[in-house]
């Protein structure tokens, strides 16, 4: 049996495990509060940001005299520790849970608290000389604590996401050039359209990625403007003018991020659209790439019975039924991914409807749910760029073929002749006299008669 320790609050006594670097508060939020299967420490680099939320509160803490170096130090330790991911398993409150994010604020304070008096010579479980709440929280609120940490990580994770959008946009471009002297045919309405370089085809999206990436950096610059200060609702009870004047400048030197506080912090207490902004654009981007996926699985699709103008790499077996079929695996994970996207977008709109009044509390879940779309985003991407893209073959046999039916014909003939003289053609003799008249009358290359 595991051996425990007794913690006690105003509820009465709790069990916790001895080893654990958290408290009661925590205990009490796992077996009350957990749904999900989502920890936070699945999310690194949230709990590294709230590591270094807490370590610029402390110091603003000890410039403005509200705690001593002892355990402004002890606290400082413990916050560099826990942001190098050495104690990422003690965090093991849902990140889905309710209460405005206090679970997540009281596992940070826990931990830092027990580490911080470790480093003191105590134990874990006394919280002396450092308190989770006295010290380690002072002049803080899990509103401009979480507020804030949740946009750094975000800002801290789209970093690796946007190398990925940038590899991929690399890549097609790659395609663009080596596929540019190979023609196709269009299709518009699912029908056969005119002619269309497959490097032409390909370069328009690359085009709409580019248009997506700038859309989500857009969106990202919002997050630099945090609330840390404001407390509560807005208003700044409970944190002094000597902390709130330094603690934003002092997480900018420990955080190397160019945070600004804003404008107005009751507005930042009630509003998450930023948030919302950032999920919509992720959604926005998840839809093109789907759209993406999808014409890839159709332009591959055959050998016998389909497209067949593209070639995509063979990655795995395709089925345990036929022997030697290879599907579009990549494209269609593409598309799964694509729709969890979606679906945490519509999570995020729905903390964004729902909040009430002075403060929304459902901010976690819109960081949870935008962290979780940018991580699927990012390792789907990475698979498929290198799996599928840069792998990318046509068939220029077929290819060669369909830009020379009936329709690129039609079009090369109307071109040259009008439209009305195609019709009469169509109209007389069908597609067999424009087939006839392209290859012994027909001049392509004149102007319109």
């Amino acid at each position: 049996m595991t051996s425990v320790r007794v913690e006690s609050d105003i509820f009465g006594e709790l069990e916790i495990p001895r080893e654990a670097l958290f408290g009661v508060n925590t205990q009490r939020t796992v077996q009350n509060l957990s749904f999900s299967g989502r920890t936070l420490s699945q999310y690194p680099e949230y709990i590294q940001t709230l590591s270094l939320v807490k370590k610029a509160a402390a110091k603003a803490n000890v410039e403005g005299g509200i705690l001593s170096e002892q355990v402004y130090n002890s606290i400082s330790f413990a916050c560099t520790e826990i942001s190098s991911g050495i104690h990422n398993g003690h965090f093991p409150v849902d990140m889905l849970h309710g209460g405005g994010g206090i679970g997540v604020n009281m596992n940070v304070n826990e931990v830092i608290a027990n580490v911080a008096n470790e480093y003191l010579g105590g134990e874990r479980g006394t919280y002396s000389p450092v308190h989770p709440v006295e010290h380690v929280n002072a002049s803080q609120s899990t509103s401009d604590v979480c507020h804030t940490a949740i946009r750094m990580a975000i800002l801290v994770s789209y970093q690796s996401l946007k190398r990925q959008i940038e590899s991929l946009i690399e890549a097609i471009e790659d395609k663009v050039v080596e596929f540019q002297e190979v023609t196709t045919i269009s299709r518009t309405c699912l029908q056969d359209g005119m002619r269309i370089k497959v490097g032409e085809s390909l370069s328009g999206y690359a085009a709409g990625f580019k248009r997506c990436g700038i859309g989500i950096a857009d969106s990202m610059n919002a997050l630099y403007q945090v609330n840390l200060g404001g407390t509560v609702i807005g208003s700044g009870t409970g944190a002094p003018v000597t902390y709130r004047d330094v603690v934003v400048e002092r997480l900018c030197d420990i955080s190397g991020l160019p945070l600004k506080l804003r404008d107005n912090l009751f507005d930042a207490a009630k509003n998450i659209d930023d948030l919302a902004r950032v999920s919509g654009e992720l959604r926005i981007f998840a839809s093109s790439l789907i759209k993406m996926a999808k014409d890839f699985r159709l332009l591959s699709s055959g050998p016998k019975a389909g497209f067949a103008e593209f070639q995509l790499p063979a990655t795995q077996a395709g089925s345990s039924f036929f022997p030697g079929k290879v599907n579009p695996v990549l494209p269609e994970t593409l598309i799964q991914c694509g729709f969890q996207v979606i679906a945490c977008d519509r999570a995020v709109q729905a903390t964004l409807e729902h909040g009430e009044l002075d403060l929304n509390v459902f901010e976690g879940a819109a960081g949870a749910n935008i962290l979780e779309a940018m991580k699927m985003l990012e390792c789907t991407l990475k698979h498929f760029t290198s799996g599928c893209i840069r792998g990318l073959e046509v068939n220029r046999q077929r290819c060669e073929e369909l830009s020379n039916s009936i329709i690129p014909l039609t079009v090369d003939l109307k071109e040259a002749h009008g439209y009305q003289f195609v019709s009469r053609l169509l109209k007389e003799e069908g597609p067999e006299g424009v087939k006839n008249y392209s290859e012994i009358g027909g001049d392509t290359s004149g102007t319109n008669q």
